[in-house]
Order: C-alpha cells, then structure tokens, then sequence
C-alpha cells in the first residue's frame, strides 16, 4: 500500500522552453481519490496541487518515438 500520494507526469514532447503553453502531461496518479480534468498542466499548478494535498511529483523521463501502448483499467 502506498503511503504518500504520487502524481505522475511527463514534459511534452512539442512544447519549448518558455512557450505559453502547458508543458507537462499528466500520466496518472496514485494514493488518492483527486481527479484531474486537464490532460496538460502547467508546472506551478501541478506544485500548487500537490502541495495543497501532500502529494509527491514523479517525473517520468519520455521514451523515444511516439509509441503509445494501451494499458487495461
């Protein structure tokens, strides 16, 4: 069982440094019943949220290409 809430995000692949987009992917979120509505977030919102629930920010790191793999709720 996991103890502390853990969100789960990755840098966009398309998105630069200081373009006025949000930059990161949300991948999923474990520990905690917050449901989020936004498929990219800003970095300070993402901080703001888990600081606001205790929650922990894990950054995945990309793979190469766009493989995307479908995964069985």
């Amino acid at each position: 069982m996991m103890s502390k809430t853990k969100i789960f995000v990755r840098e966009r692949h398309q998105i630069e440094e200081g373009e006025k987009m949000p930059r990161f992917a949300i991948v999923g979120v474990a520990g905690s019943d917050l449901k989020l509505y936004a498929k990219h977030i800003r970095k300070m919102e993402l901080e703001e949220i888990a600081r606001q629930i205790g929650a922990e920010i894990v950054y995945l790191k990309a793979g190469k290409g766009d493989e995307e793999i479908e995964v069985a709720p």
